[in-house]
């Protein structure tokens, strides 16, 4: 957030208009080309509410108050084992792939034992 009010002040810097102060002598181009400072306004803000509101769902997911040590263990306890349970579906799952693809394999040098057959005799 603070680098995208950096830059944002940066860009006003850049862009901005002169401003004359009657008691500073200073020379000003005034054939300076007019930069689009409307567009580099919007986009800036765009940046900095979007980033606002993620450090606001950032600190909304932070632990409340209530939330005792004890609380944090159980919940880390359920979700290692919903993690425990969803290894052994994943391994299932691959045991399962594993056989599939070998008999896809023997059906395939079925397959090509039978082509050859074919072709030779």
């Amino acid at each position: 957030l603070a680098d995208q009010f950096c830059n944002a002040i940066g860009v006003l810097q850049q862009c901005g208009p002169p401003a004359s102060f009657s008691n500073i002598q200073t020379a000003i181009n005034k054939d300076q080309p007019v930069n689009p400072t409307e567009e580099y306004a919007q986009l800036f803000a765009a940046l900095i509410a979007r980033t606002a509101k993620d450090i606001d769902v950032l600190i909304d997911s932070l632990p409340s108050e209530e939330s005792t040590a004890a609380l944090q263990a159980e919940s880390l306890y359920r979700l290692e084992e919903e993690n425990h349970e969803a290894a052994a579906r994943l391994e299932e799952v691959v045991y399962r792939g594993d056989v599939l693809l070998e008999k896809i394999q023997s059906a395939l040098a079925d397959i090509a034992q039978s082509q050859l057959k074919t072709r030779g005799g």
